[in-house]
């Protein structure tokens, strides 16, 4: 039986739910997505702080910085140290007017894995686009598809080129439905 891998996002669509804001170091610097979309682990000196962009219901599972950082409650922290200890990081955050403990999940897992023929749109960056910096790089992906061949032992990942998708096993998936989180969206890539 094939594996099955799922894209994993902040359902926005659950009502009067908070949306969270950049991690900040004890210090008030910004620390974005630049530095957790990386898929290595992050070096930092003190604590994290996630501020509330607006305030509502609390969610086991939050994109912070504008969609980019999974930020998850401490069952949800404590399943992925579990199930995927070698493809995570996990920094204990503390957020705006929330007693409960998050954590951070810095995805430190990166696989070549996105099957370019199967995805609905796939584009490049080009010579003529004037970053060659990014030239050969993804520029689009719609429709995304992976090739599960591809991915090895991975439960949580980010797809090489196109680091701001999060992807879960089927056992993740299924682990978080168990549990109940909040806040996941799934969609089969």
């Amino acid at each position: 039986m094939a594996k099955r891998y799922f894209d994993l996002s902040d359902d926005v669509h659950v009502a009067g739910r908070w949306h969270l804001g950049t991690p900040m170091d004890a210090a008030g610097q910004a620390h974005g997505s630049w530095l957790f979309m990386r898929g290595e682990p992050a070096q930092l000196m003190g604590g994290l702080r996630v501020p509330l962009y607006r305030p509502g219901e609390p969610l086991d599972f939050s994109l912070a910085d504008a969609g980019a950082i999974p930020v998850v409650h401490v069952k949800v922290a404590s399943l992925l140290k579990e199930l995927a200890p070698g493809d995570v990081q996990l920094l204990p955050v503390e957020i705006d007017g929330q007693p409960d403990p998050f954590c951070l999940v810095n995805v430190t897992r990166v696989v070549r894995c996105i099957d370019d023929a199967s995805s609905e749109e796939v584009e490049y960056w080009m010579p003529e686009d004037g970053r060659p910096e990014k030239t050969g790089k993804y520029r689009a992906v719609a429709g995304m598809r992976i090739d599960p061949s591809k991915v090895g032992d991975a439960k949580v990942f980010r797809p090489w080129g196109w680091n701001i998708a999060l992807i879960v096993s089927e056992e993740i998936k299924e682990a978080l439905e168990r549990i109940r989180a909040t806040g996941t969206k799934f969609k089969e890539v």
